[in-house]
């Protein structure tokens, strides 16, 4: 099987070359989404959790956008909104220039198939009550793309693109590995006229060896199909590996986006700083400069005032606990904070 003969994470070490549009595919324009936990007895909201706050990136034709940030910052929650899972409390959802919130009927039905998502676990996205032909012959059926013979050769041309034998189209999810099924679960995000596809931590699930395999073949289908991602994780090396750009999010907001490899060259906001050194290090010079944080991540039911990394962040001044920073800096490296780290290899700010 082609499990076994992926290359390792580690061989690649250059990020996938993307298309260098001219206009962005999706834009996320203040996007917010908040939970009302509680009414009062006139039935207004009395307890809201804030869990996308005015969140606002785009992502371009055939490049991968990773988001990072620890649980719980909103990111799932972001993702679900970008597929209409959830729906915003606040703000727009632009696709090819046109807003999606407004959209229903048959142009809902074509925003959906040419917008797919990948869920983080691969034991609990598929029917186990269906066979691998049925997971993926189903969606092209409901948008009717595809019938009779023409479906049967297409469900396995989507198997071979992913690595999984066509004898096995006969067979339940629950015979196949976790590595085999988050495969399956990617054919079926390809089945119809795909796009983008939102990968929400694809492959947190799975063991580091799987994790690698799956990032590779995600990789090839983009420089052979020419998709977007909008990748999810928490995981620093795995985001760093397969994006192109990277948005850091912390407590509902995005506080830094850069490039891959200038986020970890020179990040300037300390909450992305303290994510990168929290990784190990082989380098025993380096964990003495490392950035540790104290204290947990605040509630997102009441979140602090002013910048929300200031009880946490060993920078923190007057202004910080006052006035919330936006989203500023040049080019395409921007940060939210009032005291932005050194621009040269992270250093620490005075």
């Amino acid at each position: 099987m082609r499990e076994n003969k992926e290359r390792p994470q580690d061989s690649v070490e250059q990020a996938p070359t993307a298309v260098e549009p001219v206009h962005p595919l999706l834009e996320v324009d203040g996007v917010s989404k908040h939970y009302t936990l509680r009414r009062n007895w006139l039935g207004r909201p009395e307890v809201v959790l804030q869990a996308v706050d005015r969140v606002s990136l785009k992502l371009m034709q055939g490049e991968t956008l990773g988001v990072i940030g620890e649980s719980g910052c909103g990111k799932s929650t972001l993702g679900k909104m970008l597929v209409r899972i959830e729906e915003p409390t606040a703000g727009d959802i632009r696709y090819q220039g046109k807003s999606i919130l407004g959209l229903s009927g048959q142009e809902l039905k074509r925003y959906r198939s040419e917008v797919q998502f990948i869920f983080q676990d691969p034991y609990a996205s598929l029917n186990p009550r269906q066979k691998v032909f049925d997971i993926l012959a189903e969606p092209m059926k409901v948008h009717g793309l595809y019938e009779g013979e023409r479906l049967n050769r297409r469900v396995y041309e989507l198997l071979d693109m992913v690595g999984i034998p066509g004898a096995y189209s006969e067979r339940y999810p629950h015979e196949f590995s976790g590595g085999q099924r988050q495969r399956i679960g990617i054919a079926r995000a390809l089945s119809l006229n795909t796009k983008i596809i939102v990968c929400d931590e694809p492959v947190s699930a799975l063991d580091v060896s799987i994790q690698a395999q799956i990032l590779n073949l995600l990789r090839e289908l983009q420089q052979s199909l020419g998709l977007s991602y909008l990748f999810i994780a928490h995981g620093l090396g795995v985001v760093k590996y397969i994006s192109r750009r990277i948005a850091v999010m912390y407590l509902g907001k995005i506080v830094e986006i850069a490039g891959a490899e200038e986020l970890f060259r020179q990040p300037r906001h300390p909450y992305t700083k303290a994510l990168i050194d929290a990784h190990l290090t082989v380098n025993p010079r380096e964990r003495g400069r490392r950035m540790l944080l104290a204290g947990e991540v605040p509630n997102a039911i009441n979140p602090p005032r002013g910048c929300r990394f200031h009880p946490r962040c060993p920078f923190a001044t007057d202004v910080c606990r006052e006035q919330e920073p936006g989203l500023e800096g040049d080019g395409g490296h921007r940060f939210a904070c009032h005291h932005p780290l050194a621009a040269a290899k992270g250093a620490s700010a005075p």
